[in-house]
């Protein structure tokens, strides 16, 4: 018998992989599953615009449910929903069918997730979904599928191939819904134009809900970490002086301190593109003039809430009388810097 059992385990390979091997095999996986991804850009159609809209003019709340890797990938996409302004919950769909259920009101979608669309467990459910009245959004890899007709609106996420060489563990499937998970939710957070001041509402005791509300004054370089230069210096030396402060700009400033100025490496490509040449120019030729400040006391959030607004990574600190305190940069926001950012 013991002999018997032995020979039923599977065999040992005769050598083991070579790590040459092994980075051949992450590298296949890794494109298997970025094609999976690339090739749902091609299925993204008006379904998940419509999908959206749905969502924006629900009173409810998106429940998200489905099984093995598709549930685990659901509780990944209520989470990001949760977090950024749209509520959600995990509803498993085995509970649901014995009692759970109740958890659903008519007002909520139920996103459900398959990528055979054919999950026995989900299928069960659909008919009680119905007859309360709940609309039901499906991300499938099958649009033919039981799912997807008794859906409201069926989202494709299928994929050429899994990376599992045996085609059997969901690898590429679950990487894509994800991704589209991801997208659904960014998209609600444009439509709501959900802002940093409201991510931080709902991480308020996290790490990124602390650095959010930081002050700028306790970030922003100062001192001889400032790049200064007056609107005499030549331009010349305000690109040796931007390169030795390394912000890819420099503020200008009057002969009292006081801000008239900024100077940017794109101001400096312009000059090149409209002048030819930054020989005999000054830096006050080119510069931007009264460029956007804010003050020392605001929050790390609204900063960064400023530079996403006016499209700069780059912002002066001034007081009251537009005297220069310091600089703020993306960079010291979002990993170059003291404060870095993680979940």
């Amino acid at each position: 018998m013991e002999t018997q059992a032995a020979q039923e385990l599977p065999a040992k390979p005769a050598l083991p992989l070579s790590r040459k091997d092994l980075v051949r095999i992450a590298k296949d996986v890794l494109h298997i599953e970025a094609e999976g991804i690339l090739t749902l850009i091609e299925h993204v159609d008006e379904s998940f615009a419509q999908a959206v809209e749905m969502i924006l003019e629900s009173k409810g709340r998106v429940i998200v449910t489905g099984v093995g890797k598709s549930g685990i990938v659901g509780r990944k996409i209520v989470a990001t929903l949760s977090s950024t302004g749209t509520p959600a919950l995990f509803l498993h769909p085995v509970e649901a069918m014995h009692g759970d259920l109740g958890m659903v009101r008519p007002e909520d979608i139920v996103l459900a997730l398959s990528n055979s669309g054919e999950t026995d467990e989900i299928n069960f459910i659909l008919p009680s979904l119905r007859a309360m009245g709940t609309k039901i959004l499906a991300f499938t890899g099958n649009l033919h599928s039981t799912l997807a007709e008794h859906s409201d609106l069926a989202i494709y996420t299928g994929v050429p191939r899994e990376a599992c060489p045996l085609g059997l563990a969901p690898t590429a499937s679950s990487t894509a819904m994800l991704a589209m998970g991801d997208a659904l939710a960014v998209a609600l957070i444009k439509a709501r134009d959900f802002k940093a001041r409201d991510f931080r509402r709902f991480h308020p005791g996290g790490q990124l809900g602390r650095q959010l509300q930081a002050r700028v004054s306790d970030l922003m370089r100062c001192g001889d970490a400032v790049p200064v230069v007056n609107p005499q210096c030549t331009l010349i030396d305000a690109v040796r002086h931007i390169s030795r402060k390394g912000l890819g700009a420099t503020l200008v400033a009057d002969g009292a301190g006081a801000l008239v100025g900024i100077l940017t490496d794109g101001d400096l490509r312009r000059a090149i593109e409209n002048l030819g040449t930054l020989d005999g120019r000054t830096v006050g030729d080119v510069m931007t003039r009264s460029p956007r400040t804010i003050p020392p006391d605001i929050k790390v959030g609204e900063a960064i809430e400023i530079m996403e607004k006016h499209l700069v990574t780059v912002l002066p600190v001034t007081d009251a009388h537009n005297r220069i305190l310091g600089i703020l940069h993306l960079h010291d926001l979002l990993g170059k810097g003291r404060i870095r950012f993680s979940t």
